[in-house]
């Protein structure tokens, strides 16, 4: 069984409830019909009444709600204002608001009646993650929320990158927590035991300056954070992946030669890493998925596909399994 065929397996026999807040679009309603069909989860639609009327016609099992109209909107615009009063001076504006897609769908699953929800298709990175923050907001123990792609390669197995897609410029505290992020969710989505690298272009003190000092602390911090996970830095790349490497530059390291978890130093060397790999090496890119939120509200890169959106929702569905407590 491929990476991918046990991802989608998972995930069916988990028995998940998924949102999918723009329904009008016919990425995502083909990405609705394909769930529903391969029995993945329930999927539920957020659109018009347009959308109602193409389920209606031809899309048995894919249940639909028009947020401005859904007798759930109430109960969505009390958990808006109470999450973020300052935001809604009187009821008529928590109604306005619940009503938008984006902010509705990370309602129910904050409220849950959802276990995931999955945009951005047509809507930005920033405008799924502030629906997100304001209804879910983060995890326990975690005050940053990141983004990681899960790369499907031939050699090294399936390897989590991040952060790829949220934060610029992140502190060491920032990349440990992101780390524990991507800890957290690797034994949920891939199902192994988290092996984390954080990059550099220095190993283990081959280089100076102020972005390895940076990298180093990120690892102290998160080995002070997660003793049980192996965990090293400051790596090159090779330093991490590749074992012969590993024992010439980093003889002894917990993490050296066996990384299945990379840590990129800033957002450009992450993003610009899993572009390069994923065009040069035709590497499956899964993603981008939110991680560190209280429970799953993932992105979408506007440019995705309809099987695109099946496994990040697969992902997403996945991640619900440790949803922390409370909204």
């Amino acid at each position: 069984m491929t990476f991918v065929e046990s991802l989608l397996d998972r995930a069916r026999r988990a028995r998940r409830r998924l949102v999918l807040s723009e329904g009008d679009d016919e990425r995502v309603r083909d990405a609705a019909i394909a769930l529903v069909e391969g029995r993945v989860c329930d999927v539920t639609l957020l659109g018009t009444d347009a959308t109602a009327s193409w389920a209606a016609a031809g899309a048995p099992g894919v249940s639909v709600r028009i947020p401005a109209a859904d007798p759930g909107l109430g109960a969505a615009a009390d958990h808006l204002a109470a999450r973020k009063p300052q935001a809604v001076p009187d009821r008529a504006t928590a109604l306005k608001l619940a009503a938008d897609p984006l902010r509705f769908a990370a309602a129910l699953v904050a409220l849950g009646e959802a276990d995931a929800t999955v945009g951005g298709a047509v809507h930005t990175t920033a405008e799924v993650l502030r629906a997100a923050l304001w209804a879910v907001g983060p995890a326990e123990g975690i005050k940053t929320v990141s983004s990681c792609f899960y790369m499907v390669t031939r050699t090294a197995g399936v390897l989590t990158f991040a952060d790829c897609g949220v934060v610029q410029y992140p502190t060491a505290e920032q990349l440990a927590e992101i780390a524990v992020a991507a800890a957290r969710d690797r034994r949920l989505v891939v199902g192994d035991e988290p092996v984390v690298a954080f990059l550099s272009h220095s190993t283990l003190g081959s280089a100076e300056g102020e972005s390895v000092d940076k990298v180093r602390k990120a690892a102290e911090l998160f080995r002070r954070l997660e003793p049980g996970i192996p965990a090293d830095g400051d790596l090159q790349g090779d330093a991490a992946l590749v074992s012969s490497v590993a024992s010439r530059k980093a003889p002894g390291s917990p993490a050296a030669g066996r990384a299945n978890i990379l840590i990129f130093p800033d957002l450009d060397s992450g993003n610009i890493a899993y572009k390069l790999v994923q065009r040069i090496a035709q590497v499956p890119a899964l993603g981008p998925v939110v991680q560190g939120l209280r429970r799953p509200c993932s992105d979408l890169s506007r440019g995705a596909t309809a099987d695109d959106i099946v496994l990040v929702s697969a992902i997403a569905l996945l991640q619900s399994q440790a949803a922390s407590p409370g909204a």
